[in-house]
């Protein structure tokens, strides 16, 4: 067996820099799009020395904040569809442990990201090292540890020697469609810098190619045996149709057997906003289309979906309705008593509708479903073109003037601009609102909600699909949890537009504080202020400018059309602030979330809710 003296970290950095997969369309390209790094005392020294060997094998990326740059690598993947990676690597202590939310993110929304934190000494010949945790019953216990709960995959590098099987494994999790997930191995300063005799195939790794299971013959038949008894089916679909590339195949399916289709966040985009049987967003933050049609639906197919609360209205908005589980997760396939199809979705509708040969659903089952689907886009229109004068616009508005400012150019907004969002008001309007033609270009953080990730997240959207127009939608609240990578932006020369919106505080938050009973406390910023205190006033404009972007303050909805175009035509990074109201939001659509509220309160308000939460849960799935 041939071998090569590298240190641990040498390895590993050309290993990954040898890899390729091979893509859907049959190209095949690097897997590890690069690395993110924050250089610290615990890798700058190892893994710095072996990236920067590799530099043009391995790009490295300098990054202004841990959980951001990580947030970044992660969107990228998701961009990408689950088929390339980023990894990110820090050094110990806070470093490290700044990571542990974003792969939390990961783990949660099924998405792979490679963590490489820099870990304390092995040989603890120095101990306690700076920022070392120091553990009075575990000694070998370190602030690493904390990822063992929130990734797919943990080892602990203690010899030079383990890289030649913990790296394999770790992209095994990463490339498993079932298991797919973050990984981290967190790699001790000493270690980092031993040599081994590394093998020349370890150097030369095969080309990864997807796995895409068929279903069990029992669990078809079981399937195609429920679905031939529906009158009324429907399809939910989730992130999965995405990841699996199936878009192809669930139109295919739809218009097959005429079943209407509902949209998950995650699954958002995988048919086009105007197919006829597209009837938009589904659960807490869906369409009255789609709602209405769920609660009626006799079979619900679920398709790549983790059946999140906000999807299924806390499991009350098809709680009578047999579920077929189409999902190469066991454990997502067989929620809620599901009927389990374990498959991949590509290939698992593909046999569905196989074995369903000429099944069709109840023709005015169909017929309903387009003349809803019809209704419904001709409402979004009519929700988002309007331009008040007298009242502070809201996030409707707004969304409307950011499609349309491409029209106004000649362009098509759903083929070339992809939207960014993940927490506040702004997901559940863009959910029933934004018009995505093509997958993908409907990218929404929605399965941990993390208020922060928007910016860094586009950029790792812009390093993914550098030819699409990248466009953040982002509350002030979250601007101001992460804005760090507007200058990464601009470093990079990745160009964001970023549209600020401006409701003085958590505006989302506070309206749920008040549905459930209680008082303004703690939310917008005017209400926050202690005597003696002073009111917040930020320019977000100018600290856009101050790291480098452009950025405006535009008046109204008008001057906001006027300002994207500008946006548009511009070279680096942009961002555009609008004053909005929290007061006003889309009532059409929507259905019960489940939201505890107290069984004892002084507040007749609080008790009143109280109520009403006891009546809904009636309805729930049990």
């Amino acid at each position: 067996m041939t071998t090569q003296k590298l240190t641990m970290t040498q390895a590993l950095v050309r290993h990954l820099a040898a890899l390729r997969v091979e893509m859907n369309d049959g190209t095949v390209q690097p897997y590890c799009g690069g690395v993110f790094s924050i250089f610290g005392h615990g890798n700058v020294a190892g893994l710095g020395e072996a990236l920067w060997a590799s530099r043009t094998d391995l790009p490295t990326y300098r990054a202004h904040n841990e959980q951001a740059m990580a947030h970044a690598a992660i969107a990228y993947s998701k961009a990408q569809f689950r088929q390339r990676i980023m990894a990110v690597t820090t050094s110990i202590g806070p470093g490290a442990t700044n990571l542990v939310t974003a792969a939390a993110l990961a783990h949660v929304n099924r998405l792979p990201v490679l963590l490489l934190p820099g870990d304390t000494f092995t040989s603890r010949a120095p101990d306690p090292v700076l920022q070392q945790i120091e553990d009075f019953a575990q000694g070998d216990l370190s602030a690493n540890d904390a990822f063992r709960p929130v990734t797919r995959y943990f080892d602990r590098i203690t010899d030079a020697r383990q890289i030649l099987t913990a790296l394999p494994r770790a992209i095994q999790v990463m490339t498993d469609p079932a298991n797919c997930g973050p990984v981290c191995l967190a790699l001790p300063q000493d270690v980092q810098t031993q040599a081994l005799d590394c093998p020349e195939s370890f150097l030369q790794p095969e080309t990864i190619r997807f796995r895409r299971p068929p279903a069990d013959a029992f669990e078809l038949r079981r399937a195609t045996e429920a679905l031939r008894a529906a009158k009324q089916p429907l399809i939910v679909v989730g992130g999965g149709v995405l990841y699996s590339q199936a878009w192809d195949a669930l139109r295919a399916f739809a218009q097959a057997h005429g079943v209407p289709v509902v949209e998950s966040q995650a699954g958002k985009s995988s048919l086009a906003w105007d197919h006829p049987l597209n009837l938009g967003a589904i659960g807490v933050t869906g369409s009255p289309a789609a709602n209405a049609m769920a609660a009626e639906a006799d079979v619900v197919l679920a398709v790549g979906t983790r059946l999140q609360d906000f999807t299924t209205g806390s499991h009350s908005l098809f709680a009578k309705a047999t579920i077929v589980g189409l999902n190469v997760n066991s454990m997502d396939a067989h929620k809620w008593r599901s009927l389990a199809l374990v498959a991949d979705a590509r290939v698992g509708l593909e046999q569905l509708s196989s074995a369903l040969g000429a099944w069709v659903a109840d023709a005015a089952w169909t017929a309903r479903g387009k003349d809803l689907a019809s209704r419904w886009e001709a409402r979004v229109t009519a929700l988002t073109i309007a331009t008040p004068s007298d009242v502070l616009p809201y996030d409707a508005e707004v969304i409307g003037a950011v499609r349309d400012s491409l029209n106004d150019t000649g362009g098509n907004s759903g083929e070339h601009d992809v939207a960014v969002c993940a927490a506040g008001t702004l997901p559940a309007e863009l959910h029933k609102l934004w018009r995505a033609t093509l997958p993908g270009n409907y990218h929404m953080e929605y399965g941990y909600s993390c208020m922060g990730y928007e910016i860094a997240g586009g950029m790792g959207v812009k390093m993914a699909r550098p030819a699409q127009e990248v466009i953040v939608m982002v509350g002030d609240g979250s601007y101001m949890m992460m804005n760090s990578e507007i200058a990464t932006s601009v470093m990079l020369g990745k160009k964001l537009i970023i549209v600020v919106l401006d409701n003085r505080g958590y505006g989302c938050i506070q309206r749920l504080q008040l549905a459930t009973g209680n008082p303004r406390f703690n939310n917008l910023l005017d209400d926050c202020v202690p005597e003696g205190g002073n009111p917040s006033e930020i320019d977000f404009a100018m600290h856009a400018r101050s790291m480098g972007a452009g950025g405006v303050h535009v008046a109204n909805v008008a001057e906001l059309k006027a300002a994207m175009q500008a946006a548009r035509a511009a070279t680096k990074t942009q961002v555009i602030v609008i004053d909005t109201t929290h007061t006003r939001t889309t009532e059409d659509g929507g259905c019960w979330w489940e939201v505890a509220i107290p069984e004892v309160s002084e507040r007749a308000e609080v008790k009143a809710a109280h109520l009403q939460y006891l009546v809904a849960k009636n309805a729930q799935r049990v």
